[in-house]
């Protein structure tokens, strides 16, 4: 198995993306994994989830014997800040089609002791071994195209959070006017949150960022009337195929606020109109 740190898109790969530089990882040895964790995805002071997924991806991708995450469950148990990180994997059973493996991200507190901050549990496969056929009743969101929404790069746009949010320099995000009520001191109280969605630098999609994608917009507690930080708890990803290139489509809803915590469920579309990634998160929102 070739070492990450050579890798296409690996760090300091020429002509690399942002995404790919600041999500590889560098073999230590079989299964340790050496990263810094970039300050250029983070919102106020914590690395955004979705990031944290896509760098664990990266190490499973070169840890498992398939090349593709079909199904990602990651707990988040402590936040991440920018610095040094350690990823450990482990494979739990590898098959023709599926292989299953584990990982979790350490660092170290300011005494040194070691801190996990995030584990996952996940499934990987060949995407592009997977059957033609779909059946399904799931539909494109509506929305208008993206020349008719609100970047998140425009002067007039106020920051999703309050304070700093460097990662929104890092994609291309046009929010659905429909969903801006929060921006405007108005909410709906729908709990939905929809945008066109792409990476700054103009890197495609592939089955990596897709686990940046669900978790790249402004939460939908700020539709409900709720400001802050909204921290993910648990969060689920399926990948269902190989996004086409262009921009993607991202449509997230809350149905249920209760004790303080929420679900997400996203939809992700891209530019040939099939639903390429899915999921589902359980977050905790400050209230009072």
């Amino acid at each position: 198995m070739p070492d990450a740190a050579s890798a296409p898109g690996a760090r300091g790969t020429i002509g690399a993306s942002e995404f790919d530089r600041d999500t590889a990882v560098t073999r230590r040895a079989d299964g340790v994994y050496d990263i810094d964790l970039s300050a250029g995805w983070t919102i106020i002071s914590a690395v955004n989830g979705g990031y944290l997924l896509a760098v664990l991806g990266r190490a499973l991708a070169d840890a498992l014997p398939h090349p593709d995450p079909f199904t990602v469950s990651a707990h988040y148990l402590t936040a991440s800040r920018p610095g040094p990180a350690v990823v450990r994997t482990g494979t739990v059973r590898t098959g023709r089609t599926l292989s299953t493996g584990q990982a979790s991200l350490f660092q170290y507190d300011d005494d040194g002791t070691e801190v996990e901050r995030i584990r996952v549990l996940a499934s990987y496969g060949d995407l592009d071994a997977l059957p033609d056929d779909v059946r399904t009743t799931a539909k494109p969101p509506l929305m208008p195209p993206p020349e008719s929404c609100v970047g998140t790069g425009d002067p007039a746009t106020p920051s999703p959070v309050p304070g700093s949010s460097a990662i929104t320099e890092r994609l291309d995000l046009r929010l659905d006017p429909a969903t801006l009520g929060w921006a405007l001191g108005k909410p709906s109280g729908n709990g939905e949150m929809r945008a066109w969605f792409g990476l700054a630098d103009g890197r495609d999609a592939d089955p990596l960022s897709l686990l940046l994608a669900v978790d790249a917009l402004p939460p939908t507690a700020f539709e409900i009337g709720i400001m802050g930080w909204v921290p993910t708890v648990e969060l689920t990803v399926h990948v269902r195929c190989r996004p086409a290139p262009g921009p993607l489509r991202v449509s997230i809803t809350t149905r249920n606020l209760a004790g303080g915590f929420l679900e997400e469920d996203a939809e992700v579309w891209d530019s040939a109109d099939r639903l390429v990634a899915q999921s589902r998160q359980l977050a905790r929102v400050r209230l009072g």
